[in-house]
């Protein structure tokens, strides 16, 4: 009895600490680094990748189920959701209509369905969806999410080359691959924080562009006053930018770029 009081307790002071921060944007007190989860789900399955781990599905069958899931049941029944719950614009849609190749998307990454606002901002465009291999640990959630595109990115070092190789082919392909430059979800948090490489090295390996999103908030307006506690959100749509630097290493490049984006999304936020 003792022990589950005490921890009860330990939950009870971690849960107001976490949401004392996600007030005060101050998650800097919670972690050791700005690219460290906030939040960490319950993960109890197992992910088997390896050399031989399809990454992107592309059978018949499983495209059609997919296509059908994703635009017939999950874009009408988020656009509603993301309207009601977020009062959700997107802004910047003609930077990506005349878009013919693949690419790379990047955005801050600030709730836990993010995802399915840079889907609708994308419209009828196929993007799939890197995130961290704990969320095909789930139960349920790693069938769903596969259908809808989402991609685990390998937590093992010797599985990275298979990984970049196969979202290289989708790629060159015409698809759009999004990525979270910061790693980390990090609640309502108004700053860009500090980018990884991986985006910005996939991007110059297949010389595609760089699509930055930058996911806002603003206070609600209207009857939203009176019952919303938390901010509305609009995501912007940048220019698509794509690194000419010829003469430069690839390290090199890879910097330049991901600077270039990093500007570029904090003059936005």
């Amino acid at each position: 009895m003792e022990k589950s009081l005490i921890e009860e307790n330990v939950i009870e002071d971690t849960y107001e600490n976490l949401e004392e921060s996600i007030e005060a944007n101050t998650y800097e007190n919670l972690v050791q680094n700005e690219n460290e989860d906030i939040i960490h789900l319950y993960e109890p399955l197992k992910l088997n990748i390896d050399e031989h781990y399809e990454y992107i599905k592309e059978g018949k069958i499983f495209t059609f189920f997919s296509n059908l899931i994703y635009y017939g049941l999950a874009v009408p029944v988020l656009t509603i959701l993301d309207k009601i719950i977020y009062d959700l614009k997107i802004e910047g849609k003609e930077n990506i209509k005349n878009l013919k190749t693949g690419a790379i998307s990047v955005s801050n990454h600030v709730l836990i369905l993010d995802c399915t606002m840079v889907g609708l901002a994308f419209g009828l465009k196929k993007i799939y969806f890197t995130t961290r291999e704990g969320s095909f640990k789930i139960p349920f959630v790693r069938k769903l999410i596969k259908l809808l595109r989402a991609i685990p990115i390998p937590t093992k070092i010797n599985n990275r080359a298979c990984f970049i190789k196969e979202l290289s082919k989708a790629i060159q392909k015409g698809k759009i691959i999004h990525f979270y430059p910061e790693k980390a979800l990090w609640p309502y948090y108004e700053k860009i924080r500090k980018f990884q490489n991986g985006a910005f090295n996939l991007a110059v390996e297949n010389n595609v562009p760089v699509i930055p999103i930058v996911i806002t908030f603003r206070d609600p307006k209207g009857i939203r006053k009176l019952f919303k506690n938390k901010k509305d959100v609009t995501v912007k749509i940048l220019k698509p930018i794509k690194y000419e630097g010829q003469n430069d290493s690839k390290k090199d490049s890879i910097d330049k770029l991901k600077e270039e984006v990093h500007k570029v999304m904090e003059e936005k936020m």
